[in-house]
């Protein structure tokens, strides 16, 4: 019985001396990984990097001039949204043995299931070619990443996130040059934060409303917010949507048109819809939760067809992003 329990207590010994160690090789093991990362770099937070990989280049710019590529490329020259903000330029080496769709894919999973739109997307020759790939690869990952395009993917989403909106750019390449760095794939994330138009600066009351619709037939309302291309109110509008109501209650002959006004981002086809939806969404809470006749109200959408500023800038298209109230 003794030599039974002294075997059963040095089983149980063994097995702990054994977990021991394996935490202690797993504690290692995840030091090593972080310690490979460039000194004083780390993931942006809310975007983990894939499992794996390292950190080779890690560079914060506090406010600069940045532009999120949203089509494809004809020339070395980055066409798309002009933003300014503080921007976040982090570039890994991904683990051996994996491909840019598994790559891309799992960075995709990750920024949808952050509640992230995608803006553009493409892959291989179609995003560009050699044009895409020296335009969207940074000169310190050049030697690294430059002329890579045959096996190239590309994505570009929006995030929000309280007072700002976070704009990001991934780009995965396989690397096809020799040494080293044969066929293996390295990702350049990219984020850009931009500070969100302050809703105190446009919130209109009801009499401010009634005096720009007497001097010009209508008013541009910016305190009804939603989403990224989303229909769906968010509950920080209820002070606008109170302001509305109380100006039709105060007239009561008074009808009016809601226009639904977007930014340029996506084609003319996805805006003209989601104009007219927040349009809808918007006429639809006035009948609903205010009792407003429904005869009163009508809905259009314009899209992007009615610009009040240029959509080459976030401050531009955040002004273009509007619900306006035009008399009948």
């Amino acid at each position: 019985m003794l030599r039974n329990t002294n075997r059963l207590i040095t089983a149980r010994m063994m097995r702990g001396l054994l977990c021991a160690l394996w935490g202690a090789s797993a504690l290692l093991i995840a030091h090593a990984a972080v310690a490979a990362d460039v000194a004083g770099s780390k993931d942006y937070p809310g975007i983990s990097r894939y499992a794996g990989s390292e950190i080779i280049r890690y560079e914060v710019t506090k406010f600069d001039d940045y532009v999120l590529v949203t089509q494809p490329m004809k020339s070395r020259v980055r066409e798309g949204l002009a933003l300014q903000g503080q921007i976040f330029r982090i570039t890994y080496i991904n683990p051996p043995q994996r491909t840019t769709l598994e790559v891309m894919q799992n960075y995709r999973n990750a920024l949808a299931a952050a509640g992230a739109s995608e803006i553009y997307t493409c892959s291989g020759r179609p995003c560009g070619g050699r044009d895409f790939n020296l335009a969207m690869v940074d000169d310190k990952n050049y030697t690294r990443m430059g002329d890579n395009y045959d096996d190239q993917r590309y994505l570009a989403a929006k995030l929000q996130a309280p007072g700002k909106d976070v704009y990001v750019s991934v780009f995965v390449t396989r690397s096809q040059s020799g040494g080293a760095d044969k066929d293996r794939i390295f990702t350049q994330l990219h984020v850009v934060e931009v500070k969100a138009m302050d809703a105190n600066m446009v919130t209109v009351d009801a009499s401010k409303m009634a005096e720009s619709i007497d001097k010009t037939g209508s008013v541009a309302l910016y305190g009804i917010l939603f989403d990224f291309n989303s229909a769906a109110i968010k509950p920080e509008s209820k002070a606008a949507l109170d302001q509305v109501a109380k100006l039709l209650m105060g007239n009561a002959a008074l009808k009016l048109v809601i226009v639904g006004h977007t930014d340029n981002v996506g084609g003319m086809e996805s805006n003209m819809k989601l104009s007219q939806a927040r349009a809808d969404a918007v006429r639809k809470a006035l009948i609903d939760q205010y009792g407003i006749k429904p005869d009163r109200l009508q809905a259009w959408g314009a899209g992007f067809m009615a610009p009040v500023a240029t959509n080459r800038t976030e401050e531009g298209r955040a002004k273009n992003r509007r619900v306006e109230l035009v008399e009948q």
